[in-house]
């Protein structure tokens, strides 16, 4: 009984240290590619856990804590020094400014402790959850090739990404209803949004790779703000 009462909290850790290595991988090696690669190991983690405890029926306050110290590493800081890396060598000039991404892990941590005191957010989430936002940075870093050759350098890169940084840390925070995949049942009914977030997402990350978070992640927050706008009507 108390070995499984820890399984979960074991597999939080794991996702802590994949978001370590994720930050050492960036700033150590340069090595981004490897960098995203821990972020997505931190993320199958952090599904995993909350699913063994409900599974084993060992849920607890230290568990709910746990996990939200492990994220605020492995989808606050580790997704905004790889960005920070990332960006250094290409727009040099306004090197201060890329200071800016850090942005990311101080509204992930405001997104995760309003998680834990926000009753609301049981069988949903109310703004963008933090891993979501990990996945859209690795894939944007992708997606411009700023680990080759950029698509675009210097003050216009700088400036998209500075002000998707604002976007992406005011959806963490924001009184943005957002589908959880938790589902009471395999059933196509009641699950829709769900099958249809999944298979695309799949196909996105078939066709561009690590790159296919990024419209995956765009996805999620359309279905977002298009069930909002259902709710607002019928209201």
């Amino acid at each position: 009984m108390q070995i499984r009462k820890h399984i979960p909290n074991i597999v939080t850790c794991l996702n802590l240290l994949a978001g370590c290595a994720s930050i050492i991988a960036a700033i150590e090696y340069g090595d981004l590619r490897w960098a995203a690669g821990f972020i997505v190991l931190a993320a199958v983690f952090d599904f995993f856990d909350g699913m063994l405890a409900r599974l084993l029926k060992v849920q607890s306050p230290i568990g709910a804590d746990l996990d939200s110290l492990a994220d605020v590493v492995s989808f606050g800081v580790a997704p905004a020094m790889s960005l920070y890396v990332a960006l250094s060598g290409w727009v040099e000039p306004y090197g201060i400014a890329t200071y800016g991404v850090f942005v990311l892990a101080a509204f992930a941590t405001v997104r995760l402790a309003k998680f834990n005191n926000d009753t609301r957010q049981s069988t949903s989430f109310i703004g963008l959850p933090v891993p979501a936002n990990a996945l859209f940075w690795i894939a944007y870093i992708y997606l411009c090739g700023l680990t080759e050759e950029p698509v675009i350098t210097g003050l216009p890169l700088l400036a998209l990404t500075l002000v998707l940084v604002c976007l992406f840390s005011y959806l963490m925070v924001c009184e943005l209803p957002m589908l959880a995949l938790k589902m009471k049942s395999m059933a196509w009914r009641g699950n829709e949004w769900r099958y249809i977030l999944v298979i695309a997402s799949a196909v996105f990350i078939a066709l561009w790779n690590i790159g296919g978070f990024a419209p995956a992640i765009i996805l999620y927050v359309l279905m977002a703000l298009v069930a909002r706008k259902r709710t607002q009507e019928q209201g």
